[in-house]
C-alpha cells in the first residue's frame, strides 16, 4: 500500500508539472510578440526570474546550444526547458503551448482574413514597441551575468559589430564558432561556475535515434519526392528542408519558403506577402508562417501538416543534442568555450535589438518615449509581461489615432 501511495503521489506530481508547464507555455504563446530575440526575453523573465526553473548559467548555455543548431532558436529553447522540467512529454507540451496559438491564428487568417491589411495597424506597432522594452531588459540582465570582465566584453563587442555589418545567414554561426575558439583558449583553465540545477532526462541512445531520424528524413524525402508524384510528400519535403537548413531565425526562412512555393505556382507572391504581414501580427515563433502557407494551399489540414514539417527538424535536433550537452558543458575546456559563446550571444542580442527590432519600432520621438514607459513598467515597477503587452497594444492604437 505504501509503495502504491508513493507511485500515485509521483503520478499526481507529474500531472501537476505537465499542467503547469502547459499553462505557462500557452500564456507565453499568447503574449510573446516581437520575434525570436524578444521570445528569449519573455522566457528569461518567466522561467529564470519568476519561476526559477533554471539558473542564469543553464539558460545561457541552452540559448548558446540553440544558436548553434539550425531552426527556430526560441522554439528550441522552449522545448529544451520543457524537457528539463518534465522529460520528452514536457518538451512536447511546452512546444505545443507556445506554438499552437499562432498556428491557429494564422490558419484562421489564411481561411478568412486574406487580403486584409493588418501589418500597419496601430496596435501592431504598439506591440513592436513592447518588444523593444522586453529585449532591452533581457540584454541588460544577461550582459551583467555573462560579460563581467573586459575579455568577454570585447568578445561581445566583436559579435555585435560582425553581426551588424555582415548580415548573412552564416555570420551568426561563424561568430559563435570564433567566440568558442577564443573562449577555449582564454578560459580553458578557468574553473568557472559549472554547477547546474538542471538535468536532461533523455538517454543518449534516444538522442542518437533523433539525430539519425533527422538526417534520414533530410536525405530520403527529396529522393522519395523525385520518384513519386504524391503532392503531400512534395509539400512535406519543402517545409522540412526549409526548417532544416536555416540559421538565424524566422526571418531567414522566408526567402527559402518563397523560393519553394512561389515560382512553381503553389501560391502567388501577393498572397505570400499578405501572409507575412499576418505573421507579424500574431505572437509566437515566425516559423508558424508555414501554417498560413499550408492552409492557403490545402486548408486547415495542410496548415497543421506544414507546421509539423517545418518544426520537426528543430524538435529532432534539440532532443538529439540535449543528452550530450550536460556532459560537454561540465568539461573544463568546453566550459571555457561556452564562456566565450555566451559573451558572443550578448553581442548578437544587442545587434538584433538594433536591427530589426529598434529600426522597425522606434520611428518617432513618441515611440521612444512610449518604449521608455513600458521599460520602466517592466523593470522598475515589476509589472507582469502580459500587462506590458496589453498596454503596448492599447497605447499603439491611441498613438496612431492621435497622429
Amino acid at each position: 500500500m505504501k509503495h502504491e501511495a508513493v507511485r500515485e503521489d509521483k503520478r499526481s506530481t507529474s500531472r501537476q508539472t505537465l499542467v503547469e508547464l502547459w499553462l505557462v507555455s500557452t500564456k507565453l504563446g499568447l503574449t510573446s510578440f516581437g520575434g525570436p530575440i524578444a521570445h528569449l526575453g519573455y522566457f528569461h523573465e518567466e522561467y529564470v526570474r519568476r519561476r526559477k526553473w533554471m539558473d542564469e548559467k543553464s539558460y545561457a548555455d541552452l540559448v548558446a546550444l540553440c544558436q548553434f543548431l539550425p531552426g527556430p532558436a526560441s522554439s528550441q529553447v522552449g522545448i529544451g526547458i520543457g524537457v528539463m522540467r518534465a522529460g520528452v512529454l514536457g518538451g512536447i507540451i511546452s512546444f505545443l503551448g507556445f506554438t499552437l496559438p499562432s498556428v491557429l491564428a494564422l490558419i484562421i487568417f489564411a481561411l478568412i482574413l486574406q487580403g486584409i491589411d493588418i501589418k500597419n495597424s496601430g496596435w501592431i506597432h504598439g506591440l513592436k514597441v513592447v518588444a523593444v522594452a522586453v529585449v532591452a531588459q533581457a540584454i541588460l540582465g544577461m550582459a551583467q551575468k555573462l560579460t563581467p570582465d573586459l575579455k568577454r566584453k570585447a568578445l561581445a563587442l566583436f559579435a555585435l559589430i560582425a553581426t551588424l555589418l555582415w548580415q548573412t545567414s552564416y555570420t551568426q554561426v561563424a561568430v559563435i564558432l570564433i567566440a568558442a575558439i577564443f573562449g577555449f583558449l582564454i578560459y580553458s583553465k578557468n574553473n568557472g561556475n559549472i554547477d547546474s540545477k538542471n538535468q536532461f532526462p533523455i538517454s543518449r541512445r534516444f538522442g542518437v535515434i533523433c539525430l539519425s531520424l533527422f538526417l534520414t528524413l533530410l536525405i530520403l524525402l527529396p529522393l522519395v519526392r523525385e520518384v513519386t508524384s504524391w503532392h503531400w510528400i512534395a509539400v512535406f519535403d519543402s517545409f522540412y528542408r526549409s526548417g532544416s537548413l536555416v540559421f538565424g531565425g524566422g526571418h531567414v526562412v522566408l526567402p527559402l519558403l518563397e523560393r519553394e512555393f512561389v515560382p512553381n505556382g503553389w501560391i502567388s507572391k501577393e498572397v505570400f506577402l499578405a501572409g507575412y504581414g499576418a505573421a507579424q501580427a500574431v505572437p509566437g515563433p515566425l516559423f508558424t508562417f508555414a501554417a498560413y502557407l499550408g492552409a492557403v494551399m490545402n486548408g486547415g489540414i495542410g496548415g497543421l501538416i506544414a507546421t509539423l514539417a517545418i518544426f520537426l527538424p528543430a524538435f529532432l535536433l534539440i532532443l538529439g543534442t540535449l543528452p550530450f550537452w550536460e556532459a560537454l558543458r561540465r568539461n573544463q575546456k568546453i566550459n571555457g568555450a561556452l564562456m566565450g559563446v555566451n559573451a558572443a550571444v550578448v553581442g548578437i542580442l544587442i545587434s538584433a535589438f538594433y536591427q530589426p527590432i529598434w529600426t522597425s519600432s522606434i520611428i518617432e520621438p513618441m515611440d521612444f518615449a512610449f518604449a521608455a514607459v513600458l521599460f520602466s513598467m517592466l523593470v522598475y515597477w515589476k509589472l507582469p509581461p502580459w500587462v506590458i503587452v496589453v498596454t503596448g497594444a492599447a497605447g499603439g492604437s491611441i498613438l496612431t489615432f492621435l497622429s
